[in-house]
């Protein structure tokens, strides 16, 4: 069963996919849009990739504040996540993303990627510690049951 893994942003959506296993994740693709709101070209690409990828689930990051609470952004992604059930049909769960924007960026850093092309990256990685992060906490529930 393949697993995709969304980092929702403001005008940006970074996208992932697990392996068939469900064991890793891989960076797709960051998908642009010019106005935050325009999201009919996204959601058209979101379900391009569902298709060609055979994806059954969809985790979506959820930007929790550090103390926990939800603020706009989350709120925002709530709203996506809602919409993305409606429109494919799938289950979509919400991740806590927090700081892994933070971790993405210091992953391009150490991997020498230059300032101004941190950019083009910086989603995707994101949307893959997203999906990881997500793919790793099943498997350790799924191990710690056979014990």
């Amino acid at each position: 069963m393949r697993i995709m893994g969304l980092d929702y942003g403001s005008k940006t959506v970074g996208v992932a996919i697990s392996d068939p296993l469900g064991l890793t994740a891989q960076g797709i693709e960051t998908i642009w849009r010019k106005e935050e709101n325009k999201l009919r070209r996204t959601c058209a690409r979101i379900e391009e990739l569902i298709s060609e990828y055979g994806v059954e689930k969809i985790v979506l990051g959820l930007p929790k504040h550090m103390n926990n609470d939800i603020g706009d952004r989350a709120e925002k992604s709530l709203e996506f996540g809602e919409m993305l059930k409606r429109r494919t049909g799938l289950e979509v769960v919400m991740w806590d993303e927090r700081l892994t924007t933070a971790q993405a960026e210091r992953t391009l850093m150490e991997g020498k990627v230059r300032r101004e092309d941190r950019k083009q990256y910086i989603d995707k990685i994101a949307a893959v510690f997203i999906l990881q992060g997500y793919l790793d906490s099943i498997y350790q529930k799924e191990s710690s049951s056979l014990i």
